[in-house]
């Protein structure tokens, strides 16, 4: 092997870390060249490892889309959770909610591409499946946090309905945004700030 070739590999060890390093540069590897262009190889030279050594790890491309997208959706399930639980009226609490979910796209502008802006082929190979199977526990609380909402008297109408509603209004600032860097948008907080506030006094009852 040429010396510059070997001067890019890392040492062994350290697995965990270096499972994390892997998802992050697939993450962006996938966005980049379409989960067809993302090839073991190129993966591994982004992280300095052989396809050898990658494969140590994962045994192939689709779980490794598959657990970038299973972390994601527990980042969000955990912080659900914890503000599901808050001593605060459930308005507040659902606030937090979509706030938490808007942050996270910010700060994960990758990932959710992968989780919530699936493309086809990235369907097919587990990005759905887990959408379906954790996306939907994500989207349940969330929907309980509105139901509870409604309950309390502050909002009217079906549960369903109007988390779907709110959802979609949050997808989109954060898709837009991240999507189409080369628009020009307003401050990021404003924007989302106006969004969120146009939305719940829309949909709250004094």
């Amino acid at each position: 092997m040429p010396a510059a070739s070997r001067s890019h590999r890392k040492p062994k060890g350290e697995g965990h870390a270096r499972r994390g390093e892997i998802l992050a540069a697939a993450e962006r590897i996938f966005v980049d060249h379409g989960y067809e262009g993302a090839t073991i190889r190129k993966i591994a030279d982004a992280v300095g490892l052989s396809s050898t050594a990658l494969y140590m790890h994962f045994a192939d491309k689709g779980e490794i889309l598959q657990e970038i997208c299973r972390e994601a959706f527990g980042q969000l399930i955990l912080a659900t959770r914890e503000l599901a639980v808050i001593d605060s009226p459930p308005e507040v609490r659902l606030r937090r909610m979509i706030e938490t979910y808007v942050a996270f796209g910010f700060a994960h502008p990758n990932a959710y591409r992968l989780i919530y802006l699936t493309r086809p082929v990235e369907a097919r190979e587990g990005a759905q499946s887990m959408a379906q199977e954790m996306g939907a526990g994500l989207f349940e609380s969330f929907e309980a946090a509105v139901a509870e909402t409604v309950a309390s008297g502050r909002m009217a109408g079906d549960p369903g309905v109007l988390a779907q509603a709110i959802w979609a209004a949050a997808h989109g600032v954060v898709s837009l945004m991240i999507t189409k860097p080369y628009f020009p948008w307003a401050e990021r907080q404003a924007l989302v700030d106006t969004t969120l506030d146009a939305m719940f006094a829309g949909l709250l009852k004094p």
